[in-house]
């Protein structure tokens, strides 16, 4: 009779159910799934000829040579199929009259044929993005310390379902907290992006950096700096977003000291390279209505210059080549 039972098999599943008894189930999860890996990028094809003397060929059909009429013409897309041919007029031959007036020396083709031409070219190379492997979002599976943690019933959090806003209630004061315990649970929260996750763990931050200030966070910050890395390298907008402001936090937190922000300029070299990569990228841009990423990372990096001391802004200067110094302007 035990024999003809089916057995249940709890299934992965990555959003919350809203029983209290939930629980992520992580097993299923790759390792080519790290956080911020590139196991999951598309592979490239290799060139051989780059890394030694062999090179590849092949034969060459007829058919693979560019033909007469084809070919993009040194622009980035090739123009529709049925726009009519861009019209050169010869300088020396007076151009025609259209309407009363006649088209001046330089002023293009007849009837603004080459304007034509010219904006359905550039729309269509607008419309074809490019999309490089570097801005794509890497893996960012549910395996969190944060998440597995409160499963489990080990943070002293919980949520304070507000009339207007929902709070998080401690259960114990923060003050009796030990925060190399607690608090890089906490920071490894900040590439969790579904709730209740995310919302516990950027408010208990901002909570527990409030009370504790630099006497207790300064202890604490060698632990912070691979979680603020690997929130980084998920390369997703919302997280990049969410660590930057957190940033600007941490290094204000102890009332104008600045200890904190001299601390962390020897790790510029793991918190800085992804601020480099999106700083001047003109696609990446956030929400209508707020400012784009390379804007809060401007603000984000001029926030560490000026509380990371004297020594901050040549570590800045050689991990952003881009960055100016707004401390010697």
């Amino acid at each position: 009779m035990m024999a003809n039972k089916k057995q249940r098999t709890m299934g992965t599943h990555h959003v919350e159910t809203g029983s209290c008894f939930d629980a992520t189930n992580t097993s299923g999860i790759a390792i080519k799934d790290r956080p911020g890996g590139h196991g999951a990028l598309p592979a490239k094809p290799v060139d051989v000829c780059a890394f030694s003397f062999d090179r590849v060929t092949e034969r060459r059909t007829p058919s693979a040579f560019l033909k007469s009429g084809t070919g993009t013409g040194g622009k980035i897309a090739s123009p529709p199929k049925d726009a009519p041919p861009p019209e050169f007029p010869d300088e020396n031959v007076t151009p025609k009259k259209q309407g009363g007036r006649a088209a001046g020396r330089g002023g293009g083709a007849e009837g603004g044929v080459e304007g034509a031409d010219t904006s359905a070219v550039d729309a269509a190379a607008s419309s074809r993005q490019i999309e490089f492997s570097a801005f794509v979002e890497r893996p960012n599976p549910p395996n969190t310390e944060f998440r597995r943690f409160y499963e489990r019933g080990d943070l002293p959090v919980q949520i304070d379902h507000g009339g207007v806003n929902n709070r998080i209630a401690w259960k114990i004061g923060i003050e009796r907290l030990e925060y190399h315990h607690y608090l890089p649970i906490f920071f490894d929260g900040l590439r969790e992006v579904e709730e209740p996750y995310a919302f516990l763990a950027e408010r208990g931050i901002y909570d527990m950096m409030h009370v504790g200030k630099g006497r207790r966070v300064l202890p604490v910050l060698p632990q912070l700096i691979i979680p603020i890395k690997t929130a980084l390298n998920t390369r997703n907008r919302e997280v990049i977003v969410k660590t930057l402001k957190v940033l600007q936090a941490l290094v204000r937190c102890d009332n104008a000291k600045n200890d904190v922000g001299k601390a962390l300029v020897p790790y510029y070299r793991q918190v800085l390279p992804i601020m480099n990569l999106f700083i001047r990228c003109p696609i990446v841009q956030s929400e209508i209505g707020s400012p784009s990423l390379g804007a809060l990372i401007q603000e984000t990096l001029e926030t560490l210059e000026r509380h990371g001391g004297s020594h901050a802004f040549i570590h800045m200067k050689y991990m952003v080549p881009s960055y100016e110094s707004v401390m010697f302007r």
